[in-house]
């Protein structure tokens, strides 16, 4: 397992339209098993609290539910794979990392995320001997959005990169109040009871 330096921050890359959904209180969670070129080639948890950095590459309509695809679009104005700089917004940490390892389980997710069942069923069966990681989490909008420079070492299909351009973790603003974001995390679980 990796082990992080504190003093360099972190991001977890995730489709832009969940990062999107994340920030605007759509949803709470994430899925995660991981990056083609992951180090370990599944997922690892190396850090309970990071930026949200948005990913564009993988994004596809048909994977999401019925009013955000038109969402996806939104994600995509403005930008392009030869962007110098890339706009970070979204801070997270998590609350929970839930394991799910059957689809009985997972279905009972369905109504907290904007995927389709065809994307979790996909998530779940790739790398079958592995969980799919379901990550709970406290998000927040920075104060002052960042504008960092795009590295090569931020591109590829990966769950985390490491910041080159950030020192200190800005003002955050929670997206959810406390109540509300508690009150989601019991439907969640709930739901999985």
């Amino acid at each position: 397992m990796t082990v992080l330096d504190e003093r360099q921050p972190v991001a977890l890359k995730e489709w832009a339209v969940s990062v999107q959904a994340l920030a605007e209180g759509k949803q709470i969670i994430v899925m995660r098993k991981g990056g083609i070129i992951e180090e370990t080639r599944d997922f690892q948890l190396i850090s309970h609290s990071f930026y949200l950095m948005p990913a564009y590459e993988h994004q596809k309509k048909q994977l999401l539910k019925e009013g955000y695809a038109d969402e996806l679009d939104k994600t995509l104005e403005g930008w392009s794979a030869d962007m110098e700089t890339m706009k970070v917004e979204s801070y997270a940490e998590v609350a929970e990392d839930i394991e799910v390892t059957d689809q009985e389980t997972l279905d009972r997710l369905r109504d907290f995320h904007i995927w389709t069942d065809t994307f979790a069923e996909e998530r779940l069966r790739w790398k079958k001997t592995k969980p799919l990681h379901i990550l709970i989490l406290r998000v927040y909008r920075l104060e002052e959005p960042l504008e960092i420079p795009m590295r090569p070492a931020y591109n590829g299909c990966k769950s985390w990169v490491r910041l080159e351009d950030v020192m200190a973790v800005p003002s955050l603003i929670p997206v959810l109040n406390e109540e509300v974001f508690q009150a989601q995390v019991e439907q969640i679980k709930r739901a999985l009871a």
